[in-house]
């Protein structure tokens, strides 16, 4: 397998890993009779972190582990990786994204025939905001992969022990997810959400109901502008 080809494939495991164990921890809180049923956003906040920092550690040794369309585009205006890749980094991202999600689905089989509440297993697959409104809650998927894309930058300018700094990266996940996650759930990725999304409307989910197209467009377009700011302003701060 060529260098370039590992890579993606690298961005296909890790984004799999990723809504795996992610959207796992949303499928073990949100669903009946799963025996973490409602142990609250703290538990949810606390799975994606450790969901990303075992993604990037299964996958890292294939390549940058982005895992994450916005953090693929901004780190090609950065010029660590050649817009050649953006393309198939971010195919793969979805794919890997879709496929996570239909193995949630398998894990919890038993699971959406006993929900009832259709937010409840929509939201386990992808975001949705608490209050609806969409400027704002735009502005809050911009700010928080703002705050995503910063603290990667900021942490390729630190020293850390060899294989401590993935521990960073999920670090800043927890962070974002405690302190910025309630408006939105926090997709600040594009692939995380829409590629469940996709499953969620395609499997034969028992119980389910929309899968919110309308609302779609949010953790897509918000984590990208949000990037593409963090590498501005992080370009005035080196």
């Amino acid at each position: 397998m060529s260098a370039e080809m590992t890579q993606i494939m690298g961005e296909f495991i890790g984004t799999l890993i990723l809504v795996l164990l992610g959207d796992g921890v949303c499928a073990a809180v949100n669903l009946n009779k799963s025996k973490a049923q409602a142990s609250g956003w703290i538990v949810i906040a606390l799975g994606w972190g450790m969901a990303v920092t075992m993604a990037v550690y299964i996958s890292g040794f294939m390549g940058p582990a982005h895992l994450n369309p916005a953090v693929s585009i901004a780190m090609a205006m950065t010029g660590a990786i050649g817009w050649n890749l953006v393309f198939p980094f971010i195919i793969a991202q979805m794919l890997g994204a879709f496929l996570g999600a239909v193995l949630v689905w398998l894990s919890y089989l038993p699971h959406w025939e006993a929900t009832k509440d259709q937010g409840a297993i929509l939201g386990t697959f992808a975001t949705g905001p608490a209050i609806r409104n969409y400027p704002a809650n735009f502005i809050t998927e911009l700010i928080g992969t703002f705050v995503l894309v910063l603290g990667l930058l900021a942490f390729g300018e630190n020293t850390f022990a060899a294989g401590t700094n993935v521990f960073a990266v999920g670090g800043l996940i927890l962070a974002i997810g405690l302190s910025l996650g309630g408006p939105t759930g926090y997709a600040i990725n594009p692939a995380r959400d829409l590629g469940p999304r996709i499953a969620h409307a395609v499997l034969p989910i028992g119980n389910k109901g929309t899968s919110d197209w309308a609302y779609s467009w949010v953790p897509v377009l918000g984590p990208v502008v949000g990037a593409i700011v963090a590498v501005g302003v992080f370009s005035l701060m080196v």
